[in-house]
């Protein structure tokens, strides 16, 4: 009977200790595949970062490089040598509140910075390498451009509408800005088509940074099919743009010189001069407006005079071509120079009450062809002509452009 029992006892130990380890060998197993797991390499700026204990500093408003380091331990002596060897390749003044910095520190019982990396922007990023000899340097990413070309229909809004195909809705605002000689972009009616291509921007292919430039666009608006495209003609800083039949979209003049006025006294050849209180001819259309208000050239030209008078008191003179000049009066603060070239729109002063003036204005004089006109009453020229030697070259240029943009309206609307 005992040797019964024992038996017994013997089986019973056997097949816990089997079951035992059975459950036991998954739990073994799990933990060993979470610890490879963890242990898996980590690799970001050009470091393995498993090496390293990892910090994040943010950049406070009034913070510089000095700043940052003595938050690290750094004294003073240890900074001021730091600065000075990293001045010519780690632009300091370009630290801003709100960025970043990374921090490697070695996994010592006191961790020692070693290597420090701050990402200005999503372009690239700058390294103060620590070890050995202190030196920086800044590593771009790859940058690659990629053209895209949508069509749609207008459906609410033009940015909306831009969005619901795919592109930033941002550029919106810089084609009302093109096309608002020719467009009324709050005019649009629901279904109206649009096309636009552009180049857009990408970093190690991939990561997408913003539209580089509008290559083309089409609108239908009114019944008719309205075209622009960029072409930068020589001697200009920046290109306009044309029609596909190089006509610029932009009118020569604008409409004044004021942005929001009151027109209180026009063109005359006898008017009530309200200083020197006697009937006079006004050669001249008056906008009234508040002190320090923005003047603008109406058209791109020269500047050819400035000065001022005791009737005209600040003023500037702007030559636009071998038939118009256009001058601008009473000004508070002149903002140009006599010689330099100024674009339409451009502020070339600030209203004022200077000369006879009972109020702040501006006085607006037009000439044509050496004679003083009143600008209200011409019919000006709705555009500027590219160059004829440029035309060809236009043409060729935007041809690609005009064919993309066709083919994705047919692939869109006729299909």
């Amino acid at each position: 009977m005992k040797f019964f029992q024992l038996i017994l006892s013997l089986t019973v130990f056997s097949v816990l200790f089997a079951c035992n380890k059975k459950v036991s060998e998954p739990e073994f197993a799990e933990v060993a595949v979470k610890d490879k797991e963890e242990v898996k390499p980590e690799f970001a700026y050009g470091f393995s970062l498993n090496e390293y204990h990892v910090e994040r500093d943010t950049v406070e408003r009034g913070d510089n490089l000095s700043l940052i380091l003595a938050r690290h331990n750094y004294d003073a002596t240890e900074i001021h040598d730091i600065v000075g060897k990293v001045r010519d390749s780690f632009d300091v003044r370009k630290i801003k509140a709100g960025k970043t910095f990374t921090l490697l520190k070695s996994k010592e019982t006191i961790p020692k910075l070693e290597i420090l990396i701050y990402e200005p922007d999503k372009m690239g990023f700058q390294v103060i390498d620590f070890r050995d000899s202190i030196h920086a340097y800044t590593v771009d990413y790859p940058v690659s451009y990629k053209v895209k070309t949508i069509a749609g229909e207008i459906d609410g809004s033009l940015s909306a509408s831009i969005q619901k195909e795919g592109l930033d809705p941002g550029l919106a605002a810089g084609l009302a800005k093109r096309f608002a000689w020719t467009v009324d972009f709050f005019k649009f009616k629901s279904g109206d088509k649009f096309a636009l291509s552009v180049k857009e921007k990408f970093i190690n292919d991939s990561i997408y940074v913003g539209t580089e430039e509008i290559l083309g666009a089409y609108f239908s608006y009114n019944g008719k099919d309205v075209y622009g495209f960029p072409y930068k003609q020589e001697g200009e800083k920046e290109a306009q743009f044309f029609d596909e039949n190089g006509k610029q979209m932009r009118t020569m003049f604008l409409k004044s010189p004021l942005k929001y006025f009151t027109i209180t006294s026009k063109f005359s050849k006898n008017r009530f001069h309200p200083v020197q209180k006697r009937f006079k001819a006004h050669n001249g259309t008056d906008y009234a407006a508040p002190h320090g208000t923005p003047i603008m050239t109406t058209a791109s030209g020269v500047v050819v005079e400035t000065g001022r008078t005791s009737g005209n008191g600040n003023y500037v003179k702007v030559k636009h071509n071998n038939m118009y000049t256009t001058q601008y009066l009473h000004m508070s603060k002149i903002l140009v120079r006599r010689g330099q070239s100024v674009t339409q729109g451009q502020v070339i002063g600030k209203v004022g009450s200077t000369g006879l003036a009972t109020g702040p204005h501006v006085c607006y004089r037009f000439w044509k062809n050496g004679v003083q006109v009143d600008p209200l009453k011409q019919k000006l020229p709705t555009s500027l002509v590219m160059d004829k030697k440029d035309i060809a070259n236009y043409l060729t240029q935007i041809k690609p452009v005009k064919k993309a943009i066709e083919d994705k309206l047919q692939e869109k609307f006729e299909n």
